[in-house]
């Protein structure tokens, strides 16, 4: 019998390019990087400790994604990124999420839905003790959780693209935010407690638009 570790046990680690795509990424959602700023693939390897090819692969990906654009013999170029632009990406993403929290109504169980109420619970707990980290990673559980219990993984699947123009530390980044967050998610969970496919449509989709407003106020 081979030593070999099963292949399903394997976590694979996101390639190099991947790995740089995502963070000039951030940094161009959260305003670090400007429209108009030139970006050295080489400079921005050395930041993250790895050789300009993946990394000149990775903005490649972000050319193709409309977040830079390639400037004859200067290089890459952040594209502007207005707050209109923001509140579409999150427009598009609450009209998926909206049809998914819609058709988890009829699929969340009462104990997935105490399960629900305990991970707000702790994500409130969390953001009053300015624990972003941990708040974070809730909100990630919270949305996965409903999105998963709707059965519809290629629509799941559509919002995972949108989610690239949110910062990854959201609740630290935008002012307001965490207050904002847990009225909505609340409203989310009394949609799906009543099994009211509507309200809880109409809940996840304020609660996406709200995210959109509130981060796009800041540019």
């Amino acid at each position: 019998m081979s030593a070999d570790v099963p292949a399903r046990t394997r976590r694979r680690r996101p390639r190099l390019s991947d790995e740089a795509a995502e963070h000039v990424r951030e940094l161009i959602v959260s305003g670090q990087l400007e429209p108009g700023q030139f970006i050295r693939p080489e400079t921005m390897a050395a930041e993250l400790d790895i050789s300009a090819t993946p990394m000149r692969e990775g903005l490649l990906t972000l050319q193709s994604e409309g977040l830079l654009r390639v400037e004859p013999r200067r290089g890459f170029m952040v594209s502007p990124l207005s707050a209109n632009d923001i509140e579409d990406v999150f427009v598009g993403q609450s009209l998926l999420a909206g049809e998914l929290a819609a058709r988890a109504t009829s699929r969340m169980s009462d104990d997935d839905l105490d399960a629900l109420e305990k991970i707000q619970a702790d994500l409130e707990h969390a953001a009053d003790t300015a624990d972003y980290d941990e708040v974070e990673r809730l909100n990630h559980v919270f949305h996965r959780s409903i999105y998963s219990a709707a059965g519809s993984p290629k629509l799941s699947w559509m919002i995972k693209g949108s989610l690239n123009y949110a910062p990854r530390r959201f609740f630290a980044s935008v002012d307001g935010w965490p207050q904002a967050s847990a009225a909505d998610h609340r409203a989310i969970i009394a949609g799906l407690r009543a099994r009211d496919g509507e309200a809880a449509r109409a809940a996840m989709v304020d609660h996406i638009r709200n995210a959109g407003h509130l981060l796009a106020a800041q540019r």
